[in-house]
């Protein structure tokens, strides 16, 4: 078969566990798939097919022993460049680091390899990892497979573009400020941000990060279907003792109540009328499925907006502003300008009230969590915007930011957020979020679910 790159992940994993396929067809006809369509977008950056196809024999190998290869048994899977696997650049996007060769993987990288995930490619992200958009000067741009002149995303724009484009079946990303769940979005997929502490995360090639960023950065999956994030959340969830902060928490707590909230426009965020239609009709799905679904305002969300760009620039700004200045890129430059303007770096004192003012924050959601099994919201109050709008003006770049409050409040509070692709607008894929309590996977996943099969279905596309 030729097409197996149209198969998800999880459809692979029990064909070659099952022997109706072998690893080793899976990769080559995903590694074919690359070499004919990432000319087309750029979305891998770094290619290595024959560690690829010798990662999918040790798949075969450990089926033909009677061994079990892991929940990810023979699944293509990228990985971002900003995450360490080893023999390779951990460029981020950037020429200084072009020669950043990791000395060993990354625990998520470690976790994918240990479920039998295999690795078919490294995927592209802006300079620095600062956009909602993908473009950088080492490795050059992303362009959306389902439409070249709106953007893939960013953070992982270069996943998203890989995994609709059928170049593997799961794209690993980060997310700090929405890095997995608007490049989902915007490339009409699903992407998890799992909970603070679900997923280990830790580079060797840097050096440890400040409290802002160890609190609010995390790695999870984007895929074409739930059960592919459902699949991939349980492989890369894996114990690392190198993460201090991941926690043994089980991924199913068990019945929960189907009770719904609906917050069209979180503190008063200015919502297209495409967006809102989307939200109501996965509102509606879920009503269709037993849910209860109320409409009401959920907790604040610019306050822990305001405190991940207060975090993030007190943090970055001790090293960045001549760090960004030898890299030279220019698009960089001007979003960091942009963001140096909107923001003061906090001093001492600033410092722990802010981190004092999370502490109430997080317990205003959870009490509201309490309330609600899962608040539906939306990914961003517009459609996924044109290639490069953040670095056309100021005023643009102002318009951006307000439209992503609930990508930027959500990585403060610490809890899970699921994109959910629920159909397009025209060429424009668009899709609504979901976030739950802590730990609390299991509901955005049954949730994600619901609203996934009323709907239409994901497929892979064709650049162009």
């Amino acid at each position: 078969m030729s097409d197996l790159w149209r198969m998800s992940a999880t459809e692979i994993a029990a064909a070659v566990r099952s022997k109706q396929l072998t690893a080793v067809e899976v990769t080559q006809a995903h590694l074919t798939r690359i070499a004919a369509v990432n000319p087309a977008i750029n979305a891998v950056v770094q290619e290595f097919p024959e560690e690829a196809l010798a990662a999918a024999r040790e798949v075969d190998m450990a089926l033909a022993r009677g061994e079990e290869p892991g929940l990810l048994c023979g699944v293509p899977v990228t990985i971002k460049v900003n995450v360490d696997q080893k023999g390779h650049a951990t460029t981020n996007g950037l020429k200084l680091q072009k020669d950043l060769v990791a000395d060993s993987d990354s625990p998520v990288v470690t976790s994918i390899r240990a479920a039998g995930g295999v690795i078919v490619g490294r995927t592209n992200t802006p300079a620095f990892s600062l956009r909602w958009f993908t473009k950088n000067d080492l490795h050059g741009q992303t362009l959306n497979p389902r439409d070249g002149t709106i953007t893939p995303g960013g953070s992982s724009g270069g996943a998203s573009a890989a995994v609709a484009a059928g170049m593997c079946a799961i794209g690993q990303g980060t997310d700090i400020a929405g890095s997995i769940r608007y490049p989902a979005y915007a490339c009409g997929l699903h992407g998890l941000r799992p909970t603070f502490g679900r997923i280990a995360t830790y580079n060797a090639t840097a050096a440890d990060r400040h409290i802002g960023a160890q609190l609010m950065a995390v790695s999870g999956p984007i895929a074409r279907t739930i059960p592919d994030i459902a699949l991939s959340l349980a492989a890369m969830s894996a114990a690392d003792a190198r993460d201090p902060w991941w926690v043994p928490v089980p991924l199913d707590h068990g019945a929960f109540p189907k009770r719904a909230a609906l917050t069209v426009a979180p503190d008063g965020l200015p919502v297209s009328e495409h967006v809102e239609a989307a939200l109501r009709d996965a509102a509606k799905r879920l009503q269709d499925a037993g849910w209860i679904v109320e409409e009401v305002a959920c907790p604040p969300m610019r306050a822990a907006a305001a405190i991940n760009e207060h975090l993030w620039m007190t943090e970055t700004g001790i090293a960045a502003d001549a760090l960004i200045e030898q890299e030279g890129d220019a698009d960089a430059q001007f979003v960091y300008a942009q963001m140096k303007s909107r923001i003061k770096a906090l001093d001492v004192e600033g410092m722990l009230t802010t981190l004092q003012s999370r502490v109430s924050l997080i317990r205003s959601w959870q009490q509201f969590m309490e309330n609600y099994a899962v608040l539906i919201c939306p990914v961003s109050g517009e459609l996924p915007f044109a290639q490069q709008q953040d670095v056309s003006s100021e005023s643009a770049f102002e318009a951006m930011m307000e439209a992503q409050l609930t990508q930027r409040a959500l990585p403060v509070l610490g809890l899970p957020g699921l994109a959910v692709a629920t159909g397009t607008v025209g060429k424009s894929p668009v899709g609504v979020q979901l976030i739950a309590g802590r730990f609390r996977e299991d509901i955005l996943l049954a949730a994600g679910a619901d609203i996934e099969n009323a709907g239409p279905r994901v497929t892979v596309c064709d650049p162009g």
